[in-house]
């Protein structure tokens, strides 16, 4: 099976990983230099698998410009996307709840920069940091909520709202307008059958809200796409905004 959806970063400047992360940067100055220096700064490469269900949690990401998605798998073929981590996150969040092990598939979406931080090194200074662990407090909050909001729209809204609210999602860690997505991946990470992404590609793609061909997905109409997904988008963006915008 493809799992197919990179970030378009041709021509795009390269950028320091700690002044993109909105975490990293909401720090005070001295633990956000003290974590960034335990780190280091790495390129997530597209499809590339960060760590699977059970395996040990060796280190955490906070993406500047990739992204990552958390997958949860019931055997060989049923998946569903539960989570999307970029530049307004981190990966590894467990780390910081007091667990080592990792209860996903983790699977680089879009390549770009990232700061890497050992999973010791990171709760050394979490322990030094009461910032630090006020503001990954509430992100786990944060991450709760949406897995809260992703269950009710799968149960209660349309494949293409649910399709728009994806591509919102990915428009907005991708940094770019462009990035590639395969109709097998949508449908195991929307939990549909591929023909209805189809259909639901098709619809958004006759409003001229995106441009799709050959796995090539553009946002041509970013408002409009936003009218056309589910309210369960504007909430996830609420709700990061109170607690941690």
């Amino acid at each position: 099976m493809s799992l197919s959806s990179r970030a378009a970063t041709a021509n795009r400047p390269a950028s320091n990983p700690p002044s993109r992360n909105r975490l990293l940067a909401a720090l005070p100055r001295a633990e956000r230099a003290r974590l960034t220096a335990v780190g280091k700064p790495v390129e997530l490469v597209f499809g590339e698998v960060l760590c699977e269900p059970g395996a040990r949690l060796r280190h955490v990401y906070f993406p500047g410009e990739g992204f990552i998605s958390d997958i949860a798998a019931a055997g060989d073929h049923a998946m569903l996307e539960v989570g999307l981590i970029g530049s307004e996150g981190m990966h590894g969040i467990a780390v910081a709840l007091g667990v080592n092990v990792s209860a996903q598939r983790s699977l680089v979406q879009g390549a770009g920069s990232a700061l890497r931080v050992h999973a010791a090194a990171f709760r050394r200074e979490l322990e030094r940091s009461p910032a630090l662990r006020r503001i990954l407090d509430r992100y786990a909050f944060v991450l709760m909520t949406q897995l809260a909001q992703n269950a009710l729209c799968i149960s209660v809204h349309r494949v293409e709202q649910r399709l728009a609210r994806w591509l919102l999602m990915s428009h907005d860690r991708a940094h770019a307008d462009a990035f590639y997505v395969t109709h097998a991946f949508l449908a195991n990470m929307l939990g549909v059958r591929r023909v209805g992404v189809t259909e639901a590609a098709g619809v958004l793609q006759r409003k001229k809200l995106i441009r799709y061909a050959r796995g090539r997905v553009e946002v041509v109409n970013r408002r409009g796409l936003e009218a056309a997904a589910c309210r369960c988008y504007r909430a996830d963006r609420e709700t990061w905004r109170r607690l941690l915008g």
